[in-house]
């Protein structure tokens, strides 16, 4: 049975295509979260599916695809993933055959075909569904509550990359554009300290000396006219230049700074990857229940940035490790992560990750771990330090330090109380 067009249809398409993933190469944070998501649910098949105005396409998979199905491209009218993106929610689908909606497909039709289904989708913070992140079976089943818990978890975190990339380039792209006008600052200054300060100087005693005697000074009239056309350019100029200083960084993937505060973001962050943890059966203490520390920030995109730093942690910690997340107040309000080591000696892998990936590679450059740059990023335009330490015996710990807010009392108040 072919999925019915979302209500939204014409607008996901544009969040989908605002993003350039289509047809992208693949990414190791993308191949990582299916591998994962395989493992958890015990499927012998995982994907990363975006659906396309009439495809469903695979930013990652893992596994050979089921007979009669593809994993790299399918055509909408018989994909999963076009039904699965009607819902908010995860859809499981125990038995194909079974199911009206799926029964004469014909990936499922064929022998050894898909017999079980499961697709969590990609919902944007706008409320949009890109696609899904699915697993899928040649025999009937179904998942555990566990299972699905860590299937909604790693579909946000896959959401969340695609968005923090969106923004990370319109970051690039609004510091080039000042750059650019920062270079053109001289230029514009000599011109309005010169020329055009004249040409103004002439302008303004010829309109007093009209206004008060009503006298039409034609020779002054002329010069007024000579200046003014010779100058034209040179105000357009001026004109284009503040405008475009004023513009720049206010577009649509802008970040939305306001006061919040760090330590509710830093627990709902901490709470978006522990089913994840679960997963992997890795205890995370939560330390980040203390005092509010409000701090300058754009709320939903600085939630995103932790839960990948939570995530990362989490995904280069050996099953049955241990890590600690906590907020306090250091030169300023600061989010720590402590990777601890095992008592049987075993390392987590994360400091080379965030080493390597974040601090000594730009968001820009390709990489294996290209989403711990891009969330370098996005911290850079909080303004936040980050300091990083390894050392045998207590693990990696990354500490994150934000400049403090600055904002009058009630400003604070009406903030935090919805951040």
């Amino acid at each position: 049975m072919k999925a019915p067009l979302p209500d939204n249809e014409i607008e996901r398409l544009a969040a989908l295509y605002s993003l350039d993933i289509l047809d992208s190469p693949p990414e190791k944070d993308f191949d990582d979260i299916v591998a994962l998501a395989a493992s958890v649910c015990e499927a012998p098949v995982a994907m990363v599916s975006l659906v396309d105005a009439d495809r469903q396409w695979a930013k990652a998979s893992t596994g050979a695809a089921p007979a009669g199905s593809a994993l790299a491209e399918t055509a909408r009218d018989v994909s999963f993933c076009a039904h699965a993106i009607l819902s908010r929610d995860l859809l499981i689908v125990p038995d194909a055959r079974e199911d009206a909606r799926f029964a004469d497909n014909p990936s499922v039709t064929a022998e050894g075909g898909v017999r079980f289904y499961a697709g969590a989708p990609l919902m944007t913070t706008d409320g949009f569904a890109l696609g899904t992140l699915c697993v899928l079976d040649t025999v009937p089943r179904r998942l555990d509550n566990e299972q699905q818990q860590a299937m909604r978890a790693l579909a946000r975190q896959v959401t969340a990359q695609l968005e923090l990339r969106r923004y990370a380039f319109a970051l690039a792209n609004t510091t080039a554009r000042l750059q650019e006008l920062e270079r053109r600052k001289d230029d514009l200054a000599g011109l309005v300290g010169g020329e055009l300060r004249s040409s103004l100087r002439l302008m303004s005693s010829y309109l007093d000396r009209l206004g008060d005697t009503g006298f039409h000074d034609a020779e002054l009239a002329e010069l007024v006219g000579r200046a003014t056309s010779a100058h034209v350019r040179g105000f357009r100029d001026l004109i284009g230049h503040l405008t475009s200083m004023a513009d720049a960084g206010l577009g649509g993937d802008s970040l939305h700074m306001r006061t919040c505060d760090l330590t509710r973001v830093t627990q709902r962050a901490v709470e978006a990857v522990r089913p994840i943890a679960a997963s992997k059966h890795i205890w995370i203490l939560n330390q980040a229940g203390g005092p509010s520390l409000p701090i300058i920030a754009d709320p939903v995109r600085l939630e995103q940035v932790l839960t990948h730093l939570l995530f990362a942690a989490v995904k280069y910690t050996p099953e049955g490790g241990r890590v600690r997340v906590g907020t306090e107040m250091e030169s300023g309000p600061t989010v720590r992560l402590d990777d601890m080591d095992l008592p049987d000696g075993l390392r987590p892998d994360l400091f080379p990750h965030l080493y390597y990936g974040a601090i000594a590679n730009p968001a820009d450059v390709p990489g294996p771990d290209r989403g711990l740059a891009v969330a370098k990023r996005i911290l850079d335009a909080h303004h936040a330090t980050v300091a990083l330490s390894d050392r045998p015996g207590d693990g990696t710990s990354l500490h994150v330090v934000f400049p403090y807010a600055e904002a009058a009392p009630a400003e604070v108040i009406r903030d935090l109380a919805v951040a």
